[in-house]
């Protein structure tokens, strides 16, 4: 892995896969079958190893013998075989990954980087920043990759990752190459939201909703993650990450389940909360972006409980509302964000 890659591991270097058996072995039928079709849009909620699938598929196609198709049972390919690793760091000729990249101003300073034999610090490479959207001059790099025979007369394998990153002049792009995809290829769209997504560009694709994951799945993948977690914080991390591994890692990572626990003894107090408390745990909230972000899910979360448990749904489902209308507000606007969360959490007290 280069040293622009995250400090734990990625989808592309990923082996292990739970939860998501069925899709696996439908892609698996449909190549044995001859009935692969060109284009599939991976969808389901974030973090749920979408991406896993995709780059566990690619390596099968790069890899496999169509003339031995009996011997296959799985999609697995050993993380010590010349594919995996050519996946594994982004250079087999055969694949083209499609993501956000970083922006202009820390695209230099990794190729500076690079140029100069250095490595960037830990702090640095937490720093970057990815663009907004999927530039549209990289998806037309897709039309370039797909114009060249592959390198054994094989597959050639696209991963969009994730679909959900473009903007109109992107999707168009996309839309333009999905419409006649050359033979033996294979595009991959993630996405974390398919409503969102163009029509035009879900027709035109085979479809896979990958489920949430199911709380053993989740215990198991944490404590094989995250060996270091104790069972206690386990289970409460299960309760509230919603199915999500990558939500729960980041969940783990990040510190949630203490600033959950702040959030849960604000709400309780209901309006009598303490303002120093409130104030107090909004300075943390905004510390940095990560930790807004954070924040605002935990947030999510709790109102989502509060709706199921409490006989006051009508006010509290006016406080789920609300709390969007102010986060689209402050994002769109660039307003105070710490104004903003003593707003929405004052006001969740007050009706509770």
């Amino acid at each position: 892995m280069s040293e622009i890659e995250e400090a734990y591991i990625t989808p592309r270097t990923n082996a292990y896969l739970l939860g998501h058996e069925e899709a696996e072995k439908f892609l698996l039928e449909a190549w044995k079958n001859n009935s692969l079709h060109n284009s599939w849009l991976f969808s389901g909620i974030e973090g749920i190893g979408k991406a896993t699938l995709a780059y566990k598929f690619a390596r099968f196609l790069l890899s496999a013998n169509s003339a031995q198709k009996d011997k296959y049972t799985s999609l697995d390919t050993l993380p010590d075989t010349p594919v995996f690793k050519l996946v594994a760091n982004n250079s087999h000729p055969d694949l083209k990954i499609i993501e956000r990249d970083y922006t202009d101003t820390d695209r230099k300073k990794i190729l500076k980087a690079i140029k100069d034999g250095e490595q960037l610090s830990e702090e640095e490479l937490q720093g970057l920043k990815r663009s907004a959207f999927i530039r549209v001059d990289d998806v037309r790099t897709i039309n370039e990759f797909l114009s060249k025979r592959s390198s054994q007369d094989g597959w050639r394998v696209v991963i969009v990752d994730s679909i959900d990153d473009m903007n109109a002049s992107s999707a168009n792009a996309i839309l333009k190459i999905l419409e006649e995809p050359p033979y033996k290829t294979v595009l991959m769209l993630i996405s974390h939201n398919p409503n969102r997504l163009l029509p035009t560009i879900k027709s035109r694709c085979a479809k896979l909703n990958l489920k949430p994951l199911k709380d053993a799945e989740l215990a198991s993948l944490l404590r094989r993650y995250r060996p270091e977690i104790k069972e206690n914080e386990i289970k409460e991390l299960v309760a509230i990450c919603s199915g999500s591994i990558g939500k729960a890692l980041n969940y783990a990572d990040n510190g949630a389940l203490e600033r959950y626990h702040e959030l849960e003894k604000l709400t309780s107090a209901g309006s009598a909360f303490k303002l120093s408390e409130l104030l107090a745990f909004c300075d943390k909230a905004v510390a940095n972006e990560d930790s807004y972000e954070l924040t605002k899910s935990l947030i999510l979360k709790i109102i989502r409980r509060l709706m199921a448990q409490t006989g006051r749904i009508e006010k509290i489902s006016d406080s789920w509302d609300e709390t969007l209308k102010i986060f689209n507000e402050t994002e769109s606007l660039n307003l105070d964000k710490k104004q903003a969360l003593i707003t929405i959490i004052s006001n969740l007290c007050k009706r509770i």
